[in-house]
């Protein structure tokens, strides 16, 4: 018999629907594979066994009975910890979180219960999702299962390991300057950040909102166009969410490239991207070009601020949302209560980590008074700017690709004192955030050392389907589908 855990979210549906296997099997396969080889990967912070199994059954129940079931009927999901689920601890990774149980359940956690999916857990994450490695979780860090030794990028860490390791088929992240796509990148899975506004943020704990973003990750290119599909549209609870047609992501995923013009920024290749990144990437390049595509250059000539503009808004932001941890509505208290300004003091150092209390310090210095000009208005400024350069760049090119990180993996610890150094790991990434546009990260490669290598397309907002397709024909290409670490 197939192992049940080796077979993508499409063919897990299928023979689900079909009664060729039963859901319950399937989530008594990916949960006994998580009880085996999740100790040395940590990608979870909560297992619920009871809950997948009586929902996997429920499923089973509706087919027997000759009921309509949803595109993802009895397909195995794990959640980021940041996404409130009803009656089920939501952590955000933080001491400040770490026993709040949300009364209700995040819009894309209802849709992925209206699709069939069968939840199996909750995934660790940077701290509130500030972080690129994994390592600032309140709760332990989460490791790479391609080398265990080295980190699986972040914050979506433990969703990028839980995919990558055959946990799960499929999971949620957000993404707010590359959370989906580093992870993704680094740990050799796909992952997609969609337009701001095509997925509702509601149940989404904010980081940064005008830049956070949910959306999937999967094994291959057609499981996250499938859960893309059940995830987006427009939510009444969310303002911010697009009433925007959602096409059907799976349909046009064979139709290839030819003719599609592949932008690439003169600096990609610059100073500070590996070799063997650069050369995977302008592999997977001149593969879309052998399948018809043209590749064009194209300059996006703020790319190169957009770190700096990042950190400027996105921790603004961050001091914003995250002032009501304030020891008085909910979450973590102090203990040693001892007036109103005390206790706020207190139990925000105790309930904040290092990374998210200098994000705050960062963003409150941007926002006071003789400062706020000086540096978030201007970064509003370029960061207008960045979304022009893009729109310009889309004159000439219909998806812009380049490396999604400038190097694989890197070791536990390695950069954990070095706080610029591990800001950098985003540099590709938060562009596209600040313009809110989509962008989608794809396995094309492996280093000699036999860590992956992901490609970065962009695209033009709401045109999710076009880089799917260009994603897809990368990965026909690339070779590196069917490949899993040796756990």
């Amino acid at each position: 018999m197939d192992d049940l855990t080796a077979l993508s979210a499409f063919e897990l549906a299928s023979r689900i629907r079909s009664r060729q296997v039963s859901a319950a099997g399937v989530a008594e396969a990916c949960l006994a594979r998580i009880a085996a080889l999740d100790p040395q990967i940590r990608a979870f912070l909560t297992v619920l066994p009871e809950a997948a199994l009586a929902a996997a059954r429920a499923v089973d129940g509706r087919i027997a009975a000759g009921q309509p079931v949803g595109p993802l009927a009895g397909v195995p999901v794990a959640l980021k910890d940041n996404l409130c689920t009803r009656g089920v601890r939501t952590t955000c990774a933080s001491r400040m979180l770490e026993r709040y149980v949300p009364p209700y359940d995040a819009t894309v956690v209802e849709r992925l219960a209206a699709a069939g999916a069968v939840v199996v857990g909750k995934t660790n994450l940077d701290e509130f999702a500030m972080g690129s490695s994994t390592e600032n979780s309140a709760f332990g860090a989460t490791r790479n299962p391609w080398d265990t030794a080295r980190i699986p990028g972040g914050s979506s860490g433990g969703s990028a390991a839980a995919v990558s390791a055959g946990f799960v088929p499929l999971a949620l992240g957000s993404d707010t300057g590359g959370s989906i796509r580093q992870p993704a990148a680094l740990c050799g899975v796909v992952g997609l950040k969609p337009t701001y506004g095509r997925v509702s943020r509601y149940g989404l704990i904010a980081f940064a909102s005008s830049l956070d973003q949910i959306g999937p990750f999967a094994r291959d290119v057609r499981d996250a166009a499938l859960l893309l599909g059940a995830i987006a549209g427009r939510d009444p609870a969310d303002a911010t969410s697009v009433d925007v047609p959602v096409p059907d992501y799976v349909a046009g995923l064979e139709d290839g490239v030819k003719g599609l013009r592949i932008g690439v920024p003169e600096d990609c290749f610059g100073p500070g991207v590996d070799s063997e990144v650069a050369a995977s990437v302008d592999a997977a390049l001149a593969s879309l070009e052998a399948q018809g595509a043209r590749r064009v250059p194209v300059s996006l000539p703020r790319q190169t601020f957009g770190i700096a503009t990042y950190y400027i808004v996105a921790p603004a932001e961050a001091s914003s949302n995250l002032a009501r941890y304030d020891g008085m509505h909910y979450g973590h208290r102090t203990a040693d209560a001892d007036g109103l300004v005390a206790t706020v003091s207190r139990t925000r150092r105790e309930g904040f980590g290092p990374e998210v209390k200098r994000r705050i310090m960062l963003g409150t210095y941007t926002l006071s008074s003789g400062y706020y000009d000086a540096y978030y208005v201007r970064a509003l400024k370029v960061r207008r700017l960045i979304q022009e350069d893009f729109r310009k760049a889309f004159e000439v090119c219909d998806v812009i690709a380049g490396p999604t990180s400038p190097f694989s993996a890197f070791r536990a610890g390695e950069k954990t004192a070095d706080p610029l150094q591990m800001y950098l790991c985003d540099t590709f990434t938060v562009t596209a955030n600040l313009a809110g546009i989509p962008a989608i990260s794809v396995p094309c490669g492996f280093t000699r050392a036999g860590l992956p290598i992901g490609m970065q397309l962009q695209g033009r907002a709401f045109d999710e389907a076009t880089l799917l397709r260009a994603a897809r024909a990368v990965e026909r290409e690339a070779g590196v589908m069917g490949r899993r670490p040796a756990l």
